[in-house]
């Protein structure tokens, strides 16, 4: 396995968000690095062309036989990439200017973490940047332990299950420590916090820089927004949040346990949504939602605005 980075990008539609996401990573100040895209889109046509008319050698390109899904597509890149270091950078998404540099020193000084990763700021589907609510309250979470964060043990699941302040993409993944371990595909919308959690309870290192080096957009058209109207998103938080508190409990890690039972951020965004909801004049719906984050009765869609 190669030194160095690679930044795959898993890419399923969207032409014009793909040439701004690659644009970005080509515009690093660190330019030592590989750019994988894998492309699992049947309908969308033309992203060999878009990515030959750059006319950079440190650029490939991989089409799937057979559309994958997300997260299998996630884990071929990790597969495909032949650099210890790799980050999958959401064809969405764009990198900031100093992300490479950054991740390399933090993988650098941290020679045994799985993983490195940044803060982001969150930009609009036309690229201007927008205030999130849930992606503002998440920094409350991060450890006032200095910078670069260290995250390892209970400590460190006790702080990502009571508010996981992990941008999943900003995560630069190091093969070497990785092994065979990748993101599990049952899940569709929390497969990222599931595997930062197993690798914890596994006995690795995560490495978080307070470093704004990413940026993260949200937009209707997007999987996370998707999934929050459509409720999958609760469900599954819902979900990990008891399996993670189980395996605590077996760990004897009781305070991330009592953290992951309460599941006090999962409820907090639906109290979040309710409100909202009772504000456009659907009190009903609010109550549904509200009454879902207790545990009761799973709300069925009624067309919730994605958040």
């Amino acid at each position: 396995m190669a030194a160095g980075l690679t930044i795959a990008i898993p890419f399923y539609r969207d032409l014009h968000y793909l040439e701004q996401a690659v644009r970005s990573a080509l515009d690093q100040l660190d330019g030592d690095f590989r750019l994988l895209v894998s492309d699992d889109g049947e309908r969308e046509q033309g992203v060999d062309g878009l990515l030959e008319s750059f006319g950079d050698s440190r650029i490939s390109y991989h089409r799937n036989a057979a559309p994958l899904g997300m997260v299998r597509n996630w884990n071929q890149c990790l597969d495909l990439a032949e650099t210890d270091l790799v980050t999958l950078l959401h064809a969405d998404d764009q990198l900031l200017p100093g992300y490479t540099r950054l991740v390399r020193d933090l993988a650098r000084d941290h020679e045994q973490a799985a993983a490195v990763c940044c803060s982001a700021s969150i930009i609009s589907a036309s690229g201007r940047p927008r205030f999130s609510t849930a992606d503002a309250v998440k920094r409350f979470f991060v450890p006032r332990s200095g910078d670069p964060v260290v995250l390892e043990g209970e400590a460190g699941l006790s702080a990502i299950m009571a508010g996981n302040f992990i941008m999943c993409p900003t995560l630069c993944f190091r093969r070497s420590v990785l092994g065979e371990r990748r993101f599990a595909d049952r899940w569709r919308q929390v497969q990222d916090l599931e595997f930062t959690s197993r690798l914890l309870f596994e006995g690795d290192e995560l490495v978080y820089a307070r470093a704004v080096e990413y940026a993260y957009r949200r937009h209707e058209a997007g999987a996370t927004a998707q999934q929050s109207a459509s409720m999958l998103r609760f469900d599954e938080e819902l979900e990990l949040f008891n399996l993670v508190a189980d395996r605590a409990e077996t760990r004897g890690w009781l305070r991330a346990a009592q953290i992951s039972r309460r599941k006090r951020i999962v409820r907090l965004h639906l109290a979040y949504r309710a409100l909202g909801a009772l504000l456009r004049g659907k009190p009903v719906t609010a109550l549904g939602l509200l009454r879902y984050g207790r545990g009761e009765a799973r709300p069925g869609h009624q067309g919730l605005p994605p958040v």
